[in-house]
């Protein structure tokens, strides 16, 4: 499968996860919804118009994770962090909160076809690393449901306050 890492900043603190490549253009269409989202909850939600699975699977994920990890313990998380690195498997790990250096380092660290932030409150969308497609202002894509795409199209249109770097 042709994944990539999304990391999402908000004013709650940061989320990442690792998902097929047609969820970058599903958030960037979400970023453009009215009003804005501001939270890694809305920018979730907001994607369900254009793939049925992508805000379901990152909050079920998350919520494993919040679970049986805290800031204050979080040695399963650790675990699992060793256990993929070591096997070259980062790109397996279930969503997670940005809670110590390690899960900060692991959420800007790309996977197979790179690494995109979205800082929501900033506006930025910053593209660390992106082999799948750049990012556009102005874009369509394909409508997935049950995790296969569908004939259906979209079209987005980012506002002018969104920047989209680099």
């Amino acid at each position: 499968m042709y994944v990539m890492r999304f990391t999402v900043i908000d004013p709650n603190g940061t989320v990442s996860f690792v998902a097929p490549c047609n969820g970058l253009k599903a958030l960037v269409a979400a970023c453009s919804s009215q009003p804005p989202p501001t939270t890694t909850r809305e920018l979730l939600a907001a994607t369900a118009g254009y793939d049925d699975r992508l805000g379901d699977n990152v909050l079920n994920g998350l919520a494993r994770f919040d679970e049986y990890n805290s800031a204050e313990q979080h040695s399963n998380f650790d675990a699992a962090i060793q256990l993929f690195s070591a096997d070259s498997r980062d790109h397996e790990l279930p969503p997670f909160r940005v809670i110590n250096e390690a899960t900060r380092d692991l959420s800007l660290t790309p996977v197979k076809a790179g690494l995109v932030l979205f800082n929501l409150a900033q506006k930025r969308i910053i593209q660390v690393q992106n082999t799948y497609a750049e990012v556009e202002r102005r874009d369509r894509g394909r409508i997935h449901r049950g995790g296969k795409p569908t004939q259906q199209l979209y079209h987005y249109q980012l506002p002018p306050d969104w920047a989209i770097l680099p």
